[in-house]
């Protein structure tokens, strides 16, 4: 692919150097070697989620057999990873194929503007080492920053936050040089984030951790280590390894997942007797492990090895649930009139949602909201040309859902290019009934489920979150009759 470092004009501008972001790019590289393309990064470095949390013990709960890409397997022996090593993992990946060659780094996209008379995007991007704002083109605009800020988390409001003399900190905003040896903290929040930060700071010195939830979570243990696996590779060529291994994960987890959607109440059960046994006896599991909601109506937490159960049994953790009453100069008052002492206040307590990094689309010039429009397949908007974006699975890997969305966009500029067409657009059909983007019930998604597209009640315009489902969708040819193509 020839060098487009400087090119003012691409045939593919793709945003956001992450996980979404490397795969969007294989892709093209492979795909279509004389296509010029770029990657736009508002940081200065590669690898999204990965790069930019960096509190204590930051990990996936997604396995790495399907977290990682299709086209480069996981070999390690650690199925439940760290972020340093995914982030490792990214950075070599990019490497191998030349992706990061073509990552343009501070680079924000700020506003796209179609020309349907042009077809094409012209972009504003603002420079966020510099403050400069310069213009690009692009035949083909593809999103794949994700849908969360990377600027600021989520911290509701708590009465009496000035009168704390300790420290307060957001995980999305760790401190390199905070000093938490021999310190009271607490943890306010039960979601992915503090079952992952809890464990760690507990065995990296903290002298007690607590963890403050005001509604429980499900959490399940699974191992760290894959012997099966590992056995598979050592054994079996590599080719028929990883989609042994592949298929053995991914079948596994969206069997589990549709057990729980069709019998909550057994789900409910064999949660409860998976985590009794490994709760001590002073740990009430319908107090702190009994969520008011069914399993997956918001995502499970996986605790890599019961971390977190070990550390309440060698009792350098504990569990209060409770609501907040207000912050006070020593800690934290329970709305049941109990005192938590803290030193470090941890607000663990979500992200904001953000589309496409914050940009905002037109098109000739009339400005776009998201909010107006429907997904299509899960991964264009109705009624805007020459766009793509990934969102990953809620209920399993983000990955797996990347690579097919990746696949489908290679057969979409590839047709484009058979047929000589220069726009291809989703057309909305008004007689599908609107329903919420993400069929999802998280806080963070709740709070902003008015600002995402709307997702229709029938195909192809609803989103189906399974993974074998979604092959039979998106490895059929593009054509169809909501799609238009035009030269």
């Amino acid at each position: 692919m020839s060098d487009t470092s400087n090119a003012t004009h691409l045939d593919v501008l793709i945003v956001g150097a992450g996980l979404s972001g490397i795969d969007a790019a294989y892709h093209v590289t492979k795909a279509f070697p004389s296509k010029s393309y770029a990657v736009l990064e508002m940081r200065d470095s590669l690898g999204g989620t990965w790069d930019l949390f960096r509190y204590p013990g930051i990990r996936s709960d997604s396995d790495m057999h399907t977290l990682g890409f299709g086209w480069k397997p996981w070999k390690g022996a650690k199925a439940i990873v760290d972020g340093p090593d995914i982030l490792a993992y990214l950075e070599e990946a990019a490497a191998e194929n030349g992706i990061d060659e073509h990552i343009r780094y501070h680079h924000k996209l700020v506003h796209a503007e179609f020309s349907t008379e042009d077809a094409r995007w012209t972009i504003t991007v603002e420079r966020t080492d510099t403050g400069e704002t310069i213009e690009l083109t692009a035949g083909f605009l593809w999103s794949t920053t994700g849908y969360y800020r990377y600027d600021e988390g989520f911290t509701p409001t708590f009465a009496g936050v000035e009168d704390f003399e300790g420290q307060i900190v957001h995980p999305q905003h760790w401190p390199e040089d905070l000093d938490y040896a021999g310190k009271r903290v607490v943890v306010i929040g039960s979601g992915a984030t503090a079952v992952t930060l809890i464990p760690a700071l507990a065995g990296s010195g903290a002298g007690h951790v607590t963890m403050l939830q005001r509604t429980p979570t499900y959490i399940i243990s699974q191992p760290t280590y894959d012997r099966v696996s590992a056995q598979m590779y050592r054994r079996l060529p590599d080719k028929i390894a990883q989609k042994l291994v592949r298929t053995r994960y991914l079948t596994s987890r969206i069997a589990f997942y549709e057990f729980c959607q069709a019998r909550p109440k057994e789900s409910r059960a064999l949660l409860r007797k998976l985590l009794e046994r490994q709760l001590p006896d002073d740990v009430s599991f319908e107090e702190h492990f009994q969520p008011p909601y069914d399993p997956w109506d918001q995502r499970l937490c996986a605790v890599p090895g019961g971390d977190l159960f070990k550390a309440l049994r060698q009792h350098t953790v504990d569990i209060v649930t409770d609501h907040i009453d207000r912050f006070t100069p020593k800690g934290i008052l329970l709305a049941s009139g109990k005192e938590l002492e803290a030193d470090i206040i941890v607000t663990a307590t979500g992200l904001n949602l953000q589309l496409f990094g914050g940009a905002t689309l037109g098109i000739d010039g009339t400005k776009v909201a998201p909010s107006e429009t429907m997904a299509y397949k899960g991964l264009m908007l109705s009624d805007i040309p020459n766009f793509a974006f990934i969102i990953g699975y809620t209920n399993a890997s983000w990955t797996l859902k990347a690579d097919l969305v990746c696949e489908y966009v290679v057969k979409l500029l590839r047709r484009m290019d058979e047929t000589g067409a220069r726009t291809v657009v989703p057309r909305r059909d008004p007689s599908v009934t609107e329903e919420p983007f993400l069929d999802f019930e998280a806080g963070y998604v709740m709070r902003s489920i008015d600002s995402l597209p709307k997702q229709g009640a029938t195909f192809p315009w609803r989103l189906k979150m399974n993974y074998f489902k979604d092959i039979l969708v998106f490895r059929k040819p593009v054509e169809d009759e909501t799609l238009e193509f035009s030269a």
